[in-house]
């Protein structure tokens, strides 16, 4: 069996990511600074899952912990993960934001350049590296924004243009990732990634809004609107990227240097008002809303176009909003007093 090291492997894609690899009889080493709320709760999850998992706690920041990762360890893929996740964090320290983001992924690639071992390196990126994309008109359908024609979303050839300090770090990193396979012929992959969401998220609400209007309307915070609430974005549940990364490893000859817009594409999207119409539903209450002024750089639509990854890998999404949400919702509703502890209520 494969050895699989994940770096952000007690966050929520990570230990999703590790649950799946270990319960295929992998050696999983999963590396966290376990700073993020939640992350000791999924690390403990995993480590009753059973199976050959090793836990590294250490910051990539850190180039000589990554070092020593590299020579103790001989991974068949590398899943890096661990990040600064918020923009709006970002903008309060964007300090932190680069040498989490940029430098980190930065020493990860050194630390395995220089190991002389060749794993997959996987690299979640982000569709912010896009920017604004101001110029792509929007209308209104079914009262919700869409694209006026782009039919199958936003494709890879798209002009990257960093906005926000998260957006600069991120894509910087995005592009050394791709740039380590053409100079030295690392096997790297990038994943434009687009609002993943699913179980053993601890959502907020700066990031992860799908998993935070789910716990908040469990627990009874106060949700805020920013904006109008037609916003649209595609949804893609976390299993089926995981399916894409698995996918990935096995033919990293194929797709290394290469990137990814990955989301769910055109047929799974979610309006925020349209999610809060499905939770109301499911919980079978009203539950109550505030608006606000929109935030500088807010997207109305984003629709990753991912025909790439079908073409490249074979993959597209399997489970549609309907029943992710009902997934996530469940999970939520299991440990509401786990949720409770961390984000309060």
């Amino acid at each position: 069996m494969a050895e699989i090291l994940i770096t952000g492997g007690a966050g929520f894609i990570g230990c999703n990511a590790a649950g799946r690899f270990l319960r295929k009889g992998h050696r999983v080493v999963v590396v966290d600074n376990l700073s993020r709320k939640g992350a000791d709760s999924n690390l403990k999850w995993l480590e009753g899952l059973g199976g050959d998992l090793r836990f590294e706690k250490g910051d990539v920041r850190d180039f000589e912990f990554l070092s020593q990762l590299m020579e103790k360890y001989n991974p068949h893929a590398v899943i890096h993960l661990a990040a600064q996740v918020a923009v709006t964090t970002s903008v309060e320290d964007p300090r932190t934001d680069f040498e989490v983001n940029a430098l980190g992924t930065f020493n990860l690639l050194e630390a395995v350049r220089t190991s002389g071992k060749r794993p997959a390196i996987l690299f979640a990126s982000t569709n912010k590296v896009y920017g604004a994309m101001e110029d792509i008109e929007i209308v209104e359908r079914n009262g919700e924004y869409a694209y006026s024609d782009l039919p199958f979303g936003v494709d890879e050839s798209r002009q990257l243009d960093f906005h926000s300090p998260y957006g600069c770090s991120k894509g910087a990193a995005d592009q050394y990732v791709l740039d380590y396979a053409r100079i030295y012929d690392l096997p790297t992959v990038v994943f434009r990634q687009s609002c993943i969401y699913g179980t053993r998220q601890f959502g907020v609400e700066d990031q992860g809004w799908v998993a935070w209007f789910s716990i908040a309307a469990v627990l009874g915070h106060p949700i805020t609107i920013y904006g109008d609430g037609k916003q649209v974005r595609d949804v893609l549940f976390v299993e089926d990227l995981i399916d894409l990364y698995e996918k990935a490893i096995a033919s990293i000859d194929t797709v290394k240097g290469e990137a990814f817009n990955v989301g769910g594409g055109p047929e799974n999207t979610l309006s925020l008002l349209r999610l809060l119409g499905k939770l109301e539903k499911l919980l079978g209450k009203k539950i109550p809303v505030s608006y606000a002024d929109w935030r500088p750089g807010d997207q109305k639509v984003f629709i990753a176009d991912v025909r790439k990854a079908k073409k490249m890998l074979g993959w597209k999404p399997t489970i549609c909003p309907d029943e992710g949400v009902e997934r996530l919702l469940r999970w939520v509703q299991d440990n509401r007093d786990l949720l409770s502890k961390y984000l309060g209520g």
